[in-house]
């Protein structure tokens, strides 16, 4: 990745892609995003990194784009043995990456041939746009909705706005322009949320009727469904992600979600053990479902442990100090469940 903060934007986003590209092969388990990422600029140990996620393999590599040039660096390191299997380097037009990507993706499934099984074919000739403008304004704004607050969120969006203009058919862009909305939704940023749900919706549909093989397109759908309370299709179009992207992690997250609102919460649990290998630096919103499922199922004790796991990540989470309250209440420790309400409306006095 580089190590230019301007540039920072357009390596991540590629590697990012590649992650993606190569999590859709059945024959490959493949680490989330959020675990890779999480060694991002760091000094690095490989066959550490690997034992610490449980994975054979690492990609890493850097990617440098000057003008209307693109050079990517990239190798594949044994984790066992600290030697390398593969390695090559790409000098290209800017225009061509996408072409480099199937590359680098074809390349890896070579090199790990005697390792998989027939089934791992990697999905070339992906072109999501045929504008480079549009892709890098798609980036620049996906890097911004992953920072997850009010102001990157209207970033993000102004972004993703930007390069549907310039490609109205560019599907990818479309969804992450629902997610926006979406997110505005969730964490009642939106002075009008019935609007900011009806728009996630309609732009959701809208990326699925251009790309129905989008694995976020369709569990973006899925979420819409869940805002309906449409909990079998909600499941459904996760179902329909994972299939086009088994090592998808946020499918699986919201898997959970919707069997948790579906009531099924054993189901819930499973999912979050397969999401706890896809992404073992899981993000602090994993626990509280899992602590809700553990609730639902009357496991007092685990629900209190697991809250209080999220507590340690996230200190200020007014709903998980409310969760503590009521596994207190559960288990009969008043006291506890008090101070944990008094901690709740100091968090969030409204």
């Amino acid at each position: 990745m580089s190590s230019d903060p301007e540039q920072e934007y357009f390596s991540d986003g590629v590697s990012e892609d590649i992650i993606t590209d190569l999590s859709k092969l059945a024959g490959l388990f493949v680490i989330a995003r959020n675990s890779a990422f999480a060694y991002k600029g760091k000094a690095v140990n490989v066959p550490e990194i690997c034992r610490e996620l449980a994975v054979r393999f690492a990609l890493e590599g850097s990617i440098r784009k000057a003008g209307n040039r693109v050079r990517i660096t990239a190798q594949l390191i044994d984790g066992a043995t600290g030697g390398h299997i593969w390695a090559d380097r790409y000098d290209r037009e800017l225009a061509d990456i996408f072409e480099v990507q199937d590359e680098v993706t074809r390349e890896i499934v070579q090199a790990l041939a005697p390792h998989l099984t027939d089934s791992a074919k990697p999905v070339t000739n992906r072109q999501p746009t045929q504008s480079m403008e549009a892709y890098d304004h798609f980036l620049r704004g996906r890097s911004q909705w992953w920072l997850f607050t009010r102001d990157s969120n209207l970033i993000a969006r102004q972004m993703f706005e930007q390069a549907i203009k310039l490609d109205p058919n560019f599907a990818t862009a479309i969804a992450w322009l629902g997610a926006s909305h979406l997110v505005e939704f969730i964490n009642d940023w939106s002075e009008e949320p019935e609007k900011s749900a009806a728009k996630h919706a309609e732009l959701v549909r809208q990326a699925v009727a251009l790309d129905k093989n989008n694995p976020f397109a369709r569990v973006q759908l899925g979420l819409s469904c869940l805002v309906a309370r449409k909990h079998d299709q909600a499941i459904l179009e996760a179902e329909r992600a994972l299939q086009l992207d088994p090592n998808f992690a946020h499918a699986h997250l919201d898997l959970a979600w919707f069997y948790y609102y579906s009531g099924r919460f054993d189901d819930a649990l499973t999912v979050l053990g397969d999401l706890e290998r896809l992404d073992p630096l899981f993000p602090d919103i994993n626990l509280q479902i899992q602590a809700l499922a553990e609730l639902q199922l009357g496991r007092y004790e685990d629900a209190l442990k697991t809250a209080k796991r999220r507590i340690i990540r996230n200190p200020n989470s007014d709903v998980t100090q409310v969760l503590l309250a009521s596994c207190h209440g559960h288990l009969g420790t008043i006291q506890e469940a008090w101070e944990s309400w008094r901690r709740t409306h100091e968090i969030n006095p409204d």
